[in-house]
């Protein structure tokens, strides 16, 4: 990448559809449109749960799934990856750079612009309401007053009945 004279997009991706919706609506805005001169390098993060965190404080025998947990955070991660190669793939974007970092997504993401020096990262919108975003924590929130580059929130329209 540092080889590059392109602006870096940066995207994170995780196991929802709303991280996916975005991942593609930014494919369609901002690459396809320019195939084959494509005017950015991609580079896509997924955030892995640390089994710590998945599992929180399991007290007593907490230690005998540990390792359980710990495989099905990568077989998660490694569906993510490849579900994003397929989606990329079928767009026609090539060279697409995919990082899975163990974390929290908010600093993960901040950090991940900071080593590619993106220009852009694109998140998705889990659209939580008031409570739920201020128990679990905004990670475009938290991207959009911490990362050091333009933040693109990409919202899933909600279906009309």
């Amino acid at each position: 990448m540092a080889n590059s004279e392109k602006p870096v997009m940066l995207a994170g991706i995780d196991e929802s559809d709303q991280s996916f919706y975005a991942l593609e609506w930014a494919i369609d805005h901002f690459l396809t449109p320019f195939a084959p001169n494509i005017p950015f390098d991609v580079v896509l993060v997924h955030a892995k749960p640390t089994p710590t965190t998945a599992i929180g404080f399991a007290g007593p025998g907490g230690a005998e799934i540990f390792p359980y947990v710990e495989s099905d955070l990568k077989k998660i991660a490694a569906r993510i990856v490849d579900k994003a190669k397929e989606l990329c793939h079928s767009k026609s974007v090539h060279n697409v750079v995919i990082e899975v970092v163990e974390g929290d997504a908010r600093n993960v993401l901040c950090e991940a612009v900071e080593k590619h020096n993106a220009s852009l990262l694109v998140v998705g919108s889990h659209g939580y309401g008031a409570i739920k975003r201020a128990v679990l924590g905004s990670v475009s929130d938290y991207c959009a007053h911490h990362a050091h580059c333009s933040v693109m929130i990409v919202k899933k329209p909600k279906i009309k009945h």
